[in-house]
């Protein structure tokens, strides 16, 4: 299991936000290349990168830093989230060296556009799905849809989707423990890989994920808790490796 670290960017700075609300964020950095840096030292295999200001505005915001970092890491597999609403826009990420895209509420509202995507870039594409009590959530988690999380991602088990990532949005940002039934459910349902997000707080986190039985959780989504130093990401990932050994 992949423990992944996430940079979340939001007017040029690092930050973390608390349930996705855009007005109660915390900033750990003004030098998102030094922050990239620090977990590729640290061992990251994967960095997950999301444009807020992207993500609002429907553009690629913050392209200049996330092609800085792609430079600087061309080793390193970079997937990125927030705003991706055009076939443009995507061409222009997998130019700049980005190995992976999330999309989140258009795959939901128009799932031909993972079709198209998927068939030009495919397992390249990953659907983030994002929760309230199970329901899939999209418009920047302020509406709720009347679809399962499990619905929806039936839906693209049939194209080349590389992943899903599935949020519990009651836990993102919050250090309360990640939600592990849910996940797991989710795990049993499709048969794409699916990625933990929202509310890893310790070791106790990853270790629950990283012990789930076949299929289990291909990887874990890490913010706050790395940033405010609950959790060691350094002897994280080397926790996931010993259960993928043993």
């Amino acid at each position: 299991m992949l423990v992944i670290p996430a940079i979340d960017i939001k007017n040029g700075q690092c930050v973390r936000l608390r349930q996705g609300d855009l007005n109660d964020d915390t900033v750990f950095s003004s030098d998102l290349l030094a922050v990239a840096d620090q977990w590729a030292d640290l061992g990251a295999r994967r960095l997950h990168i999301v444009d807020l200001d992207g993500a609002v505005s429907g553009k690629a915001v913050h392209l200049q830093a996330i092609s800085e970092i792609c430079k600087q890491h061309p080793d390193l597999p970079i997937q990125i989230g927030g705003g991706i609403r055009s076939l443009e826009t995507a061409e222009v990420y997998f130019d700049v060296g980005v190995s992976y895209l999330i999309i989140g509420t258009k795959a939901v509202n128009e799932p031909e556009f993972i079709e198209r995507l998927t068939e030009r870039y495919p397992d390249k594409i990953i659907v983030g799905l994002d929760a309230k009590d199970g329901l899939v959530a999209v418009d920047g988690w302020t509406k709720t849809s009347d679809k399962t999380v499990t619905q929806v991602a039936k839906w693209f088990e049939q194209m080349r989707v590389a992943a899903i990532i599935y949020t519990d949005i009651s836990r993102d940002g919050m250090l309360t423990g990640v939600n592990i039934e849910s996940t797991f459910a989710l795990a049993q349902s499709t048969d794409l890989p699916v990625i933990a997000s929202g509310g890893v707080k310790n070791l106790d986190d990853i270790q629950a994920l990283a012990a789930l039985p076949d299929p289990g959780v291909a990887g874990a989504i890490t913010g706050r808790a790395i940033y405010e130093g609950t959790l060691d990401f350094f002897q994280a990932q080397q926790l996931a490796d010993q259960y993928a050994t043993s």
